[in-house]
């Protein structure tokens, strides 16, 4: 299993920076597990391994920071990568899609987005691509940066420090942590008939290839 506390105590205060930066607008961040992340560090903060108040400083800028250069990537170059044709994470539909979505939902969107693994990192781009008005988006965009990049370290911290022994339950806590953020998006692409039609295409051509090396 992947060694959170290792890997978090090894980046320190830069290194968990650039994480939550590229997890909050870039490509590249989609994967990294930012709830856990933060909840992780917010807990080594309260036996002494980095400083609370330097810590959420820190996540707070490079969240908002992170937020703001996807919006800025998406209402730039946003519209070519549309144009690809059965990508796995772009479909040209979606253009118009995400115009729509956050002309209706779009201020909430930004807000709920920062906890929801994988949204948190396309959402930007996609309000960039949608032209979302950026006076609104920066508003939320800083909502959003104080409940998740302060709220979550807060919240690793606070139980901490009130809770004796609570690091014999860390991992069972990261795990449940991870299993939260991601139910929302699973549901949700469940329940849209196109996602689960692209997942069972998805799912046809792996069997197949799995079939035919058998």
């Amino acid at each position: 299993m992947f060694d959170l506390v290792s890997f978090i105590t090894t980046a320190g205060y830069i290194g968990l920076g650039a994480v939550v930066f590229a997890e909050s607008g870039l490509f590249v961040g989609f994967f990294f597990p930012g709830d856990s992340l933060l909840f992780t560090a917010g807990f080594l903060a309260s036996q002494g391994v980095f400083n609370i108040g330097l810590l959420i400083v820190i996540v707070f800028i490079a969240a908002v920071l992170g937020d703001n250069v996807g919006y800025a990537f998406g209402k730039k170059v946003g519209p070519m990568i549309f144009n690809r044709e059965d990508s796995l994470f772009f479909h040209k539909d979606n253009l118009e899609r995400a115009s729509r979505f956050y002309d209706a939902h779009g201020k909430k969107t930004i807000i709920l987005a920062r906890f929801l693994p994988g949204v948190r990192t396309f959402a930007p781009i996609l309000a960039g691509v949608g032209k979302m008005n950026y006076a609104t988006f920066f508003s939320y965009n800083i909502i959003g940066g104080i409940l998740w990049g302060i709220g979550m370290p807060v919240l690793g911290y606070t139980l901490g420090s009130v809770i004796p022994g609570i690091d014999a339950y860390l991992l069972p806590i990261i795990i449940g942590i991870i299993l939260l953020s991601i139910a929302p998006s699973i549901l949700h692409i469940l329940k849209t008939p196109e996602d689960r039609q692209r997942i069972k295409k998805i799912l046809q051509r792996l069997f197949k290839r799995d079939t035919i090396q058998k």
